[in-house]
């Protein structure tokens, strides 16, 4: 990673079909200012607003660009302290999903936090598809909050045709340090 005064870049090598990037590389900035401007992709993540805003202005967040400049994809992740790291949204643009930029931003995440945090943990809906994108990129099974979604949002939240109830928390070891 590189730094410079108005973003931090991390070059990730192209691995996916060079027809989604020109110069084959694609870039993470992390954005500052304005994250609402990204409120549409974020909604696809998390889909009530009110419980986005409850992390968006403590979170860092991450975008990933093509060469283009296109959003491919973004990340909020909050420091919940003792070396714990959470995602609390993670979302691909639609056009862009299923070609491995969900699992590029992970891999940055991990590269990026390693130093500073022990564990990343992200909680989702029980949905096969999610849990399926969780394990495949390396976490395990955590704990579960019974009800949070019936608890937490203002109408039910559907995905792959299931009603979500619980929400499933996984884990990533990010470093050794404990």
């Amino acid at each position: 990673m590189t730094k410079d005064t108005s973003t931090t870049k991390c070059l990730i090598p192209q691995a996916w079909p060079e027809s989604y990037t020109k110069s084959g590389q694609t870039r993470i900035i992390s954005v500052i200012k304005n994250k609402k401007r990204y409120l549409p992709l974020l909604l696809i993540g998390d889909e009530q607003e009110n419980m986005i805003d409850k992390y968006l202005e403590r979170g860092e967040m991450l975008v990933m660009e093509d060469a283009n400049g296109a959003t491919l994809s973004t990340a909020v992740v909050t420091n919940e302290g003792n070396g714990i790291l959470e995602l609390k949204n993670l979302a691909v643009e639609p056009r862009f999903q299923r070609k491995g930029y969900g699992r590029k931003m992970i891999a940055c995440l991990r590269e990026r936090y390693k130093d500073n945090f022990h564990t990343l943990i992200a909680g989702t809906g029980d949905s096969n598809q999610t849990v399926s994108f969780y394990k495949n990129c390396g976490f395990e099974y955590s704990h579960t909050i019974k009800n949070f979604f019936v608890d937490n949002y203002d109408h039910p939240i559907i995905e792959d045709g299931k009603t979500l109830k619980d929400m499933i928390y996984f884990k990533l070891r990010l470093s050794c340090k404990t």
